[in-house]
């Protein structure tokens, strides 16, 4: 079946004003989180903190496909040969499956580890031929039983070392991915672990991307990028830099159902033409529900508080108990990318002489026990 990720790439490309907008469901978390992937158990009690089993995960992932709103469901490796080699998910499905292909070290979020502190390191215990066939080496013609495209996520940290051990990570997976008709999108974190003081973070992301693949030719260019969205400006400076790249937007932390729907809409409304959303809709009280409103607003059907309201309806009718209110769910929070995110009210005026805690500080004039409690609280790195 013709997938309309294909459809919908080669329509924006040839038409940037086209309405087209790629909607995808990351539920790859047990590439990072170990126990805690699948999410809370709906049936938990907040003293017992049961999650979810895997088996229920892998269902979650069956009916979201099956739903048809998405166009792409994010996978592990492991999860994609169950349900895409054996299973058979996707053979009569628009949706198309695609795995985590690498997994560095600021995803390795086992509970009390310290990886995330540290700065990130290339790793990747994926193998592009068990994605596509599910064997150490595929055959030509057994490359279409799985999955042909992957996401590999990098995260600079402004240390040349580092930065260029991460960048050498990545050309040889292009070059091997090329190779094996392998494609894949490009996800770039906010420095985890930051080496140096960045003044213009937003700015020195964009410049990095723009710096990275400007070296980068034919099929080894990514398909599109995943970015953490850092607001109209820099969305709309990336966006228009380069009419063949495409610009898609990671969902971050659950905070407010309104939170969900306005950075959709506000990112879509300035450029950005996909969206991965993770923890959001794992979250979310009823997944189908919040895809479909996800899809409304991802096509321009509705406004983010008209789908706040809407999606309150729908629980209601199914007779689901919704975490908050309607009127506390269509409050903005400050949410984090990161996997230690908390969320807090959003303050309505913040003065001008306070610094935001999202500003990266100077390193220089910080101790050792500064830099690790900043970088233990700040980052750790984003999950869609």
């Amino acid at each position: 079946m013709e997938k309309s990720l294909d459809i919908k790439l080669a329509r924006i490309l040839a038409d940037a004003s086209c309405k087209d907008f790629i909607l995808a469901d990351a539920k790859d978390a047990d590439m990072a989180y170990g126990m805690a992937s699948p999410g809370r158990s709906p049936e938990h009690h907040s003293q017992e903190g049961r999650f979810r089993s895997l088996d229920e995960y892998r269902q979650l992932i069956r009916n979201n496909v099956r739903q048809g709103l998405i166009d792409i469901m994010l996978m592990s490796a492991s999860n994609s040969e169950l349900l895409t080699i054996h299973e058979r998910l996707f053979d009569d499905s628009h949706v198309t499956p695609a795995v985590r292909a690498n997994d560095p070290t600021d995803v390795w979020a086992a509970q009390g580890a310290g990886y995330l502190a540290q700065p990130s390191r290339p790793f990747r215990s994926a193998s592009i031929d068990q994605a596509m066939c599910g064997k150490s080496r595929c055959a030509s013609h057994e490359r279409t039983l799985g999955a042909d495209l992957g996401l590999y996520s990098i995260t600079l940290n402004n240390d040349l070392a580092l930065d260029h051990s991460t960048l050498e990570a990545y050309r040889a997976f292009r070059e091997e991915a090329s190779e094996k008709n392998f494609r894949h999108f490009l996800e770039i974190f906010d420095p985890n672990a930051p080496q140096a003081a960045i003044g213009d973070l937003p700015r020195f992301t964009n410049d990095m991307i723009a710096r990275t693949l400007a070296g980068v030719a034919g099929k080894a260019r990514p398909i599109f990028l995943k970015i953490v969205y850092h607001g109209p400006a820099a969305m709309e400076q990336l966006a228009g830099y380069d009419s063949r790249l495409i610009v898609g937007i990671l969902g971050g932390s659950s905070g407010t159902t309104f939170d969900a729907f306005h950075q959709l809409w506000e990112a879509r409304k300035h450029g950005a033409r996909v969206a991965l959303y993770g923890r959001m809709i794992n979250n979310s009280e009823h997944q189908p529900s919040f895809i479909m409103h996800l899809r409304a607003l991802a096509d321009g059907d509705l406004k983010p508080a008209e789908a706040v309201q809407s999606y309150h309806a729908a629980l209601r009718r199914l007779n689901i108990r919704s975490y908050r209110g309607l009127e506390d769910d269509l409050q903005s929070t400050l949410r984090r990318a990161a996997y230690n995110a908390t969320v807090q009210a959003k303050p309505p005026i913040r003065p001008s002489a306070e610094k935001s805690s999202d500003d990266v500080p100077d390193f220089s004039k910080m101790t050792q026990v500064e830099k690790n409690a900043w970088n233990q609280t700040r980052w750790k790195r984003i999950l869609g």
